[in-house]
């Protein structure tokens, strides 16, 4: 696969100008050159480009072709209750390759990591670099958002806005397969951390519809539930 780039605005001209840091390591890095083909992607649209001149400061490119980037037809928002942070590095990465648009961390009552907004802050940044590097290594259409930090309240209300809210449970509830999802819809899907659910918390969940799902017998760790349940919603809804 060609070396894959974002940016923010469309091509002028049939012409893209990548600077900064994206520069620097297409010249660097990967030694490319002008006539060196690489894609670009800005908002759902992937442009073929050839090099047409580089420099310490910036890559010109001219498109080539374009074409719409393989993006999932539905809208899956991750509401992942805060495990350790090097875990949570681990589900950004791998749930932005399976396709989410958006992680979502929140403080349940059992989180066992408790980092406030502030000192959350900068390690947002670095998930928000592996949430870029996974969206380029998978070949996203975008890149996908990793929020603040959310309340367990902001979550319902997130949730209760969705077309389809689930959450999985251990104790219990229907198989993903039973339930129906629809082309083009909002799904939000909440996973708890390593100290579970509260079951008030689930009963809360309940009375703002948000459906209880079962992952299986086995109990799987916070890190696996959400990739797994990633997986099946995107199977299920024709994704993979």
């Amino acid at each position: 696969m060609m070396p894959r780039f974002f940016v923010s605005e469309p091509p002028r001209g049939g012409i893209i100008t990548i600077d900064g840091a994206d520069a620097v390591h297409i010249g660097k890095s990967l030694r490319m050159a002008v006539g060196d083909e690489l894609t670009v992607c800005c908002d759902k649209i992937d442009y073929q480009c050839e090099i047409i001149g580089i420099t310490r400061e910036d890559v010109s490119l001219k498109v080539v072709s374009e074409s719409e980037s393989s993006e999932p037809n539905i809208e899956l928002t991750l509401f992942m209750a805060m495990p350790k942070l090097d875990k949570l590095e681990l589900i950004v990465q791998k749930s932005v390759e399976l396709g989410v648009v958006k992680i979502c961390p929140v403080l349940t009552k059992r989180c066992v990591s408790r980092p406030d907004n502030e000192r959350f802050r900068a390690k947002r940044e670095r998930l928000q670099k592996i949430a870029l590097e996974a969206a380029k290594q998978s070949g996203r259409g975008i890149i996908p958002e990793v929020s603040d930090i959310m309340s367990f309240d902001g979550c319902v209300k997130e949730l209760a806005k969705m077309d389809l809210g689930v959450v999985c449970y251990e104790k219990g509830g229907v198989s993903l397969k039973e339930i129906e999802i629809p082309e083009n819809s909002k799904i939000g899907l909440f996973i708890g951390s390593e100290g579970r659910f509260e079951p008030g918390e689930i009963e809360i969940l309940e009375e703002n519809g948000v459906r209880k799902v079962w992952l299986g017998d086995r109990i799987l760790r916070c890190e696996t539930a959400p990739l797994a349940a990633t997986a099946i919603i995107m199977f299920l809804s024709g994704n993979m």
